[in-house]
């Protein structure tokens, strides 16, 4: 009666939070900062990213899910903990059943890791479910029916790509291809051609404001750096086209993804993904022109969701909504 029932999409990069009846309450990068002296909790989420690179060196910025898993199980906990208590979620004699995501192919070991930090962080009951499933109802897709609907879930740490049909995956790959490895991609191709170090975060900024694999390729920016050389401060000018240059490699790594999935797809399921196509979500499915590339490279049509980045965390929200109780099953 007094509880509350959440959806968390706990994301490499970022945490959502669903709450029934009032929607999306938290959008926050899944990031930590602790003092390694006393192991203080300094921030969390948009002020602990703030500080990373920054930091003097007792204070450590810890992103504690790598690959769509949890990489640091005690600052996970932390993280969720302090999320819940900040949202008062979480009071005398009431504590939250929760729904939390996780990616498609992990092992039962990570996804049990996954329910353990939910209990932990102060969850009455967990119920787990996979990511693409979730994202694909929160993209508005009816996944009930008796055709196939493609979801392409290009999060943070992985992505996820799935065939589902009648409430259930067919056919899913997840590739540890996505967000974070695009930013690595960039760093990588400016640090090889230029001789110049970036942070993360600033390949992050190049991807978000200026990645594009289509449009206008000359389009330039101004991005500075460490040079290797001299070790001093430089600037450089990109061109868009070389943006695309560093992440074609990953680009057609997820179009192979998609590719094996179809093919292992049962023929009639397969028939229906060519005349309804696919859909992207996820924050990388934002990346300029990837749309129209992996329809090019599949031969079917691919469309971007209408909020990409909050699928997940929506999907939770319209399972939590629905008035069947998920939680009576233990998943």
């Amino acid at each position: 009666m007094f509880s509350k029932d959440i959806g968390i999409d706990l994301g490499t990069a970022n945490v959502l939070i669903y709450v029934k009846g009032k929607g999306i309450i938290l959008n926050e990068p899944s990031v930590v900062a602790v003092d390694k002296k006393s192991n203080e909790l300094i921030a969390v989420g948009t002020e602990a990213q703030k500080m990373m690179g920054r930091t003097p060196q007792h204070i450590a910025v810890i992103r504690p899910l790598k690959d769509g898993v949890i990489h640091d199980f005690d600052i996970t906990e932390l993280m969720l903990k302090h999320f819940i208590q900040v949202l008062k979620l979480k009071g005398f004699m009431m504590k939250p059943r929760i729904l939390i995501c996780c990616p498609a192919n992990i092992t039962s070991i990570e996804q049990k890791a996954i329910r353990e930090v939910a209990e932990k962080a102060g969850a009455r009951k967990v119920y787990v479910e996979v990511e693409p499933k979730v994202a694909a109802i929160g993209a508005g897709l009816d996944i009930y029916r008796a055709d196939a609907s493609l979801v392409i879930d290009i999060g943070g740490g992985t992505s996820d790509i799935a065939v589902l049909s009648m409430g259930e995956i067919v056919k899913s790959e997840t590739l540890k291809v996505a967000g974070d490895h695009f930013d690595l991609d960039i760093l990588h191709y400016i640090k090889k051609k230029y001789k110049l170090l970036i942070g993360e975060r600033t390949a992050e900024k190049l991807k978000v404001e200026f990645g594009t694999l289509s449009g206008d390729q000359e389009a330039t920016m101004d991005i500075r750096g460490r040079d290797m050389l001299t070790g001093y401060p430089r600037t450089i000018t990109l061109k868009a086209q070389e943006i695309t240059e560093a992440l074609q490699e990953s680009v057609e790594s997820v179009a192979e993804g998609v590719r094996l999935v179809l093919e292992q797809t049962p023929p009639e399921l397969a028939s229906d993904i060519i005349d309804r196509g696919g859909v992207l979500t996820g924050g990388g499915a934002l990346l300029g022109g990837l749309d129209r590339l992996l329809s090019e490279r599949l031969g079917i049509p691919v469309a971007i969701a209408e909020q990409p980045k909050e699928c997940v965390v929506l999907g939770t929200g319209k399972m939590l909504e629905a008035k069947q109780d998920i939680f009576r099953t233990r998943r």
